[in-house]
């Protein structure tokens, strides 16, 4: 255990490799999983700085401000790290839907033992 990273209360990202972190994002109001992406250096830095979400685009090698071209930005209210600093919280609010299908959130499909079914809307709000 590396005590000052995971104990202390200085920020020291432990990026894996290809210098990302993972980043999942919730609904500051109701909890519900929003997306999960990857951050590196630049994208926390910014996140932090403007209060509004920035990922690594690992597909385009690309940095991007979530919402940029739709307008569905994401308001960061509360941005955590987990204890050995290799993951991101980031609780925010959405300004529209946060997948790139259109669905609000990214996880919009159940896993059974017949395959994939929707999640009815009203599901997570039971959850």
């Amino acid at each position: 255990m590396d005590d000052a990273r995971d104990m202390g209360l200085t920020l020291n990202p432990k990026y894996d490799r290809d210098g990302l972190i993972t980043a999942v994002v919730t609904d500051v109001d109701s909890g519900e999983v929003l997306m999960v992406a990857h951050m590196n250096a630049q994208a926390l830095k910014l996140t932090v700085d403007t209060g509004l979400a920035h990922f690594w685009s690992r597909s385009r090698q690309s940095l991007w401000k979530k919402g940029e071209t739709s307008g569905h930005m994401l308001q960061v209210r509360d941005l955590r790290i987990d204890c050995d600093q290799d993951a991101v919280w980031v609780k925010a609010v959405p300004a529209g839907p946060t997948c790139h299908t259109g669905a609000r959130s990214c996880f919009f499909r159940h896993i059974g033992p017949d395959g994939l079914t929707p999640v009815e809307p009203s599901a997570d709000a039971a959850d």
